[in-house]
């Protein structure tokens, strides 16, 4: 029997909100690892967060870019995110990060560590591609909100929690469109392609850890379930 397989997206500002998040590292690795013992295997994608919009931000201010420049940069910001889950799970992790969700990927290690890819696509675009080549059907998005709301809670003290969405009803919300830094709970384009591969998202605060833990061991917790 193989191994089951969980593609977990954590986000770049779970990482590093302002500095790198030692607490929230040692805690995941500690769940992640338990979890290895227990046969499970991973693929972690890397967010590039906070990082990615500072450097967008300064490119902004400082010169003329486009969409490609400002994807690029947040590109190597989940890269070096990526590099550092790698190097926290060195004795678990495939020897190198995946910078190509198309890529066939052969990993004989309990952990694959992927990055962003190219301009046009973010790691939750990323991440579901992966599902898709590895014939996984669940991915974890690890955010820093609790639930999908019906709208912003930042706007709207009244946006209401939604503990489960279909697809159909997710794109409503988000919309059809990719642009970089975009602040979503999943990425438009990846809705898309996930729904039309049936792929299942669940959407967890990265900040309460005991959710994710219960997600892995396939119990209720608290989050939203995009199908």
């Amino acid at each position: 029997m193989k191994p089951e397989t969980l593609i977990i997206s954590v986000g770049g500002s779970l990482i590093c909100p302002d500095n790198i998040d030692i607490d929230f590292l040692r805690k995941f690795k500690e769940i992640i690892l338990k979890h290895i013992s227990k046969g499970k295997r991973f693929v972690l994608i890397a967010g590039g967060g906070r990082i990615a919009r500072n450097y967008q931000a300064a490119a902004k201010e400082l010169g003329s870019v486009d969409n490609e420049d400002l994807d690029w940069l947040g590109i190597h910001a989940t890269r070096i995110n990526a590099h550092l889950l790698r190097t926290i799970f060195k004795e678990h992790a495939h020897f190198h990060v995946n910078h190509d969700p198309t890529k066939k990927e052969e990993f004989t290690k309990s952990i694959l560590v992927a990055s962003g890819w190219k301009p046009g696509c973010s790691t939750d675009y990323d991440a579901v591609l992966l599902a898709k080549q590895l014939g996984v059907r669940k991915v974890i998005n690890l955010s820093n909100t609790d639930y999908v709301y019906d709208r912003d809670p930042k706007q709207f003290p009244d946006a209401k929690p939604l503990k489960k969405i279909k697809w159909k009803d997710f794109r409503k919300l988000v919309g059809d469109e990719w642009s970089p830094g975009l602040n979503a709970p999943f990425d438009p384009v990846a809705s898309n392609e996930a729904e039309e591969a049936g792929i299942t998202v669940f959407i967890i605060n990265g900040a309460k850890l005991d959710n994710l833990e219960k997600a892995v061991d396939g119990k209720k917790f608290v989050g939203t379930i995009i199908s």
